[in-house]
């Protein structure tokens, strides 16, 4: 298993560093009719957004099952208000209904925290764009019938703070998911956001790869390769687009393409969105946009019994932290601005900060450092409350965030490589606690 790991994190080296010149590349979508003020940015992590007239981007809130109940939106009925949530809902077992949520004094509305995208009055739909009446009797744009706002946790044009477009499991607690254009891929493809980028695959989810050893158009990969490899096969009817485009790899068989690269399925992949293809020398997952690197000189990766993570400098395992409030509103409770009395309940000593900061220490950050992307930042954060402070507060700790939300390392990890406190909290740390910073998982579904 070692020596697995091993390539595999030395072929994910290799690929980062051929995918550097490619981080650039802008992912290629349909263009559609919008309403008037909506455009299309580019962010780092979730590929093509839309965006309002000042370039914040917008949201929508989609059904997910939960334990005891459904929680999101349906289609055409609005559900965030002006009102403050003040009760559990019961939706996420082991909470019951009915208990107190806290900081009422100062807990935000469902509006103040995502703002819908208002319609005027005498607003038009356009294509997916329809209009959907609010629960205070206004107009609301919606996209494929769903309403839309933006977040108030987004500051400035290509931010994704508020949600994310990565895959949440049924334990996980409810997200906003940003929504685009759709992506430009022929219809045997789809592309999905993972821990390192916008990864093309299958409709069947199974990854596709390409080869350093063949040219453009052209593929060099026959005989004994093709008892590893098969061509992804393009049907008669299929005619190029964008990036992809097809080729004649033998007399009347014809051979998808992107970005001129022959495109190829690893029959030895045994689970939707593998990495293992990309183990053999010369093979890679394709993405139509890679995640930034982490903040060069102070991350690291490393292996894992179970997969490859993102460490600190040490080698010591970073952790993400994920909270989701258990009220109508679901709201987040993973972000400074929110209430930290969840951390604080399973971070350590229950409810004591100062035991918190010594399990789970913030991977700190130098002074004015720069992270190079705008999905990483360094923010100054009070330790005892968990919130965000100023430079010069007393005690304030400078300290990488990932999406606005700092990160963590976890003091019972002896070694580089250690896990030890992934999946701390309730639901195996998707509802409130802890997970590995995963890169890859070589087992279970952990990076999603």
């Amino acid at each position: 298993m070692k020596t697995r790991l091993a390539l595999a994190t030395l072929a994910m080296g290799a690929a980062l560093s051929a995918q550097a010149a490619e981080r650039g590349a802008r992912e290629d979508y349909v263009s559609e009719p919008m309403p008037p003020g909506v455009q299309v940015i580019a962010t780092e992590a979730d590929g093509n957004v839309f965006t309002n007239a000042a370039g914040l981007t917008l949201y929508i809130w989609p059904q997910h099952e939960q334990r005891n109940g459904n929680a999101g939106e349906d289609a055409g009925k609005p559900l965030c208000d002006n009102t403050v949530a003040r009760e559990t809902i019961g939706w996420m077992s082991p909470y019951p209904p009915g208990l107190e949520l806290p900081e009422l004094d100062t807990r935000p509305t469902c509006t103040q925290m995502w703002p819908p995208m208002l319609a005027s009055a005498d607003a038009k739909p356009v294509g997916k764009w329809t209009i959907v009446d609010r629960p205070d009797g206004g107009k609301q744009w919606a996209y494929g019938d769903m309403a839309v706002y933006t977040s108030a946790l987004d500051k400035a044009p290509g931010d994704v703070i508020g949600g994310h477009s990565r895959k949440v499991r049924n334990d996980g607690a409810s997200i906003r998911v940003p929504i685009g254009p759709q992506v430009n891929v022929p219809s045997q493809f789809e592309v999905v956001s993972v821990a390192t980028g916008r990864m093309v695959t299958l409709k069947s989810g199974f990854s596709v790869y390409t080869w350093d050893r063949d040219g453009n158009n052209k593929s060099n990969c026959v005989g004994e390769c093709l008892q590893t490899w098969e061509p992804i096969i393009a049907p008669d009817y299929a005619n190029p687009s964008g990036e992809w485009s097809i080729f004649e790899r033998a007399p009347g068989i014809k051979q998808w393409a992107f970005r001129k690269k022959p495109v190829y399925k690893h029959l030895g992949d045994w689970k939707a969105r593998s990495l293992d293809g990309s183990d053999e020398v010369g093979w890679h997952n394709i993405y139509t946009k890679h995640q930034p690197e982490p903040p060069r000189g102070f991350f690291t990766t490393q292996d894992s019994r179970s997969g490859t993570v993102l460490a600190d400098a040490r080698g010591m395992t970073v952790y993400a932290y994920y909270c989701g409030e258990d009220s109508i509103h679901q709201l987040s409770c993973d972000h400074p601005g929110a209430p930290q009395i969840y951390r604080f309940a399973v971070c350590g000593k229950k409810f004591d900060a100062a035991d918190c900061v010594k399990t789970f220490p913030y991977v700190l950050a130098p002074k004015a450092v720069k992270s190079g992307s705008r999905i990483w930042s360094a923010i100054y954060v009070d330790p005892m409350t968990g919130k965000k402070a100023t430079a010069d507060a007393p005690g304030a700790l400078h300290v990488w965030a990932y999406r606005d939300r700092p990160v963590y390392t976890f003091v019972g990890d002896e070694k580089p490589g250690d896990i030890n406190a992934d999946g701390w909290g309730e639901a195996t740390g998707k509802r409130n606690g802890f997970k590995a910073f995963w890169l890859r998982d070589a087992f279970r579904s952990n990076s999603e």
